[in-house]
Parts: structure tokens; C-alpha cells; sequence
């Protein structure tokens, strides 16, 4: 930054600094940052091209039929690489290392973390192997569910009301009758 100009009658003070020429050299400043960042956006999309590139013999092999994965990259404010709805893969913070993550109900886990596109290539073939398998496993149909014994025939429950009846009147009768001796 240069110093700032000095006024012709005081040359000891600094002039004021206008507002207009530090939101012009802000502007400059923003732009100049901005450029950089696209360049790094730029290069994590590059990146994030070559690792699908790479997938993609693995995403030949998977059936037509099975329609789990949805791949493709994203160019938002940060680039992914969308294997399915809930895995993605990510530039780590120094924008070369590949972070493989899956988002869960309890938060996001890291399935693979690595700068070597064979790694990740792994990682991501793990995972779809095991999606698959949790596929099939869902829409395997139960067989049907062998037929009971008979249940037992309900009993009436009459009968053990006039029991309970029966004895209750009885224990009455007996408390009257001890009743009637003792006023004796």
C-alpha cells in the first residue's frame, strides 16, 4: 500500500483518505481474491473430472435396471462428485486430496480420504457393491409364512363369572353368619 498524500499548506499531515478511493481499491482487492478463487474452483472441477473419468468402467458393469446412482459433478460454491443421493466426493482443505463421504441420519462420515485416484476408485467400488447388495436384500419378497397351529378354542367366559359369583355369595353368607353368632 503506498502512504497516503500529503496536502500542500500542512506537509506533516496526511491528507484524508476518501471513502470513494478505499471502496475503489477494496473493489480491487475482492476482485483480484476472486480471481483466485475461481482458478481453485476451477482446478478442484478438473480434478473431480479426472476421478469420473476414472469411474467410469466401474459404472459400466452396473445393470441398467438398477437405478441407485445418480454421478455426476456439482459446481456449486463447492464441487462434488454425486455418486448417489447420500455419497459424494470432495476436495480436501489442500484442494489435491480426495475425501469420499456419506451422509447418515447421524451426521457425515468419511468412507475414504486419499490423494491417489486408485484408492478412492476402490472406495467408491466398495461402496456400490455394498449398495447393491442392500438392494437386493430389499426387494427380496419373504416367502409365505407357514400356517399356524389351530389355536386353542376360547373358553366361555360365563363360567368362571358364575364361579367368582357362587363364592362371593358364600363368603358373604359365612361373614353374616359369624355376624349373627358373636351378637349372640
Amino acid at each position: 500500500m503506498s502512504e497516503p498524500e500529503t496536502s500542500g499548506t500542512h506537509p506533516s499531515q496526511p491528507r484524508p483518505v476518501r471513502l470513494r478511493d478505499a471502496l475503489l481499491r477494496a473493489r480491487i482487492e475482492a476482485a483480484d481474491r476472486t480471481g483466485v478463487v475461481v482458478d481453485l474452483r476451477d482446478a478442484e472441477v478438473a480434478r473431480l473430472e479426472i476421478l469420473n473419468d476414472a469411474l467410469d468402467p466401474l459404472f459400466a458393469q452396473v445393470p441398467d435396471k438398477i437405478d441407485l446412482f445418480d454421478r455426476g459433478v456439482s459446481q456449486g460454491d463447492t464441487p462434488r462428485l454425486w455418486i448417489d443421493v447420500v455419497a459424494h466426493i470432495l476436495m480436501g482443505r489442500d484442494k489435491r486430496m480426495y475425501r469420499f463421504v456419506q451422509d447418515t441420519r447421524f451426521g457425515r462420515i468419511v468412507l475414504a480420504e486419499s490423494h491417489d485416484i486408485p484408492v478412492i476408485v476402490e472406495a467408491v467400488t466398495d461402496y456400490v457393491a455394498r449398495r447393491m447388495i442392500e438392494r437386493e436384500r430389499a426387494l427380496v419378497v419373504p416367502s409365505e409364512p407357514k400356517s399356524e397351529a389351530a389355536p386353542p378354542p376360547r373358553r366361555s367366559r360365563v363360567w368362571p363369572f358364575v364361579f367368582g359369583f357362587v363364592l362371593g355369595a358364600a363368603a358373604l353368607f359365612g361373614v353374616a353368619v359369624l355376624a349373627a353368632l358373636r351378637s349372640w
